[in-house]
């Protein structure tokens, strides 16, 4: 058989979309891997617990809350900050409210500011960490059990960062199939707290 040069371009195109396809596929999961190995982009990192080390010096945390488009519920911290020794573990809660009459899940997506500080923010434990189903008219409240590794004392950039904003932003996802449907009153202001 012989191969023509109209062949071998058509052969070479199709080659060249195959490989974007599959760059363009596993760049955003190749990011994220990358952020949280590194802390890039104020990506956290995650802990089973605490350092054994807590130092003298402090570090004020302030909280933030947004939500993403289309997003009915309400979302806020409990509070706007706090000051912790570095190494201490520091426990924050937000709360979130469905003031529809309809059943709503959601996922919240975190970073740190300044990017810096993102190596050295570990969370514990996180409602961020699975899904969030609220029924219409439930306000719960989410903890979030962290602490800032004493490494960041040592590190050239983030040894100048005295306070560090963690952000949360939540987007309605897909129900999950057993999501069970309670009628309630939107306005009843039922109050549960979420343990994750």
């Amino acid at each position: 058989m012989k191969v023509t040069a109209n062949s071998k371009s058509v052969l070479a195109l199709v080659g060249v979309v195959a490989f974007m396809t599959v760059m363009a596929w596993s760049a955003v999961p190749f990011y994220n891997w990358f952020c949280k190995v590194t802390g890039y982009g104020g990506t956290t990192t995650t802990a089973e617990r605490s350092s054994d080390v807590i130092l003298d010096q402090t570090m004020i945390v302030r909280f933030d809350a947004s939500l993403g488009r289309d997003m009915p519920w309400e979302f806020r911290p409990l509070q706007t900050k706090m000051e912790i020794r570095i190494g201490e573990v520091g426990l924050a809660f937000y709360e979130a409210y469905n003031p529809t009459d309809r059943v709503i899940a959601g996922s919240a997506t975190y970073n740190v500011a300044p990017f810096a500080a993102g190596n050295y923010f570990s969370k514990i434990a996180c409602f961020c960490f699975t899904q969030q189903v609220l029924q219409p008219g439930e306000r719960v409240q989410m903890p979030v059990t962290f602490y800032v590794d004493p490494g960041i004392v040592d590190d050239p950039d983030g040894k100048y960062v005295n306070s560090i904003t963690l952000s949360y932003t939540f987007y309605e996802t897909d129900l999950p199939e057993d999501a069970q449907v309670t009628s309630a009153d939107p306005l009843d202001g039922q109050e549960t707290t979420a343990v994750n």
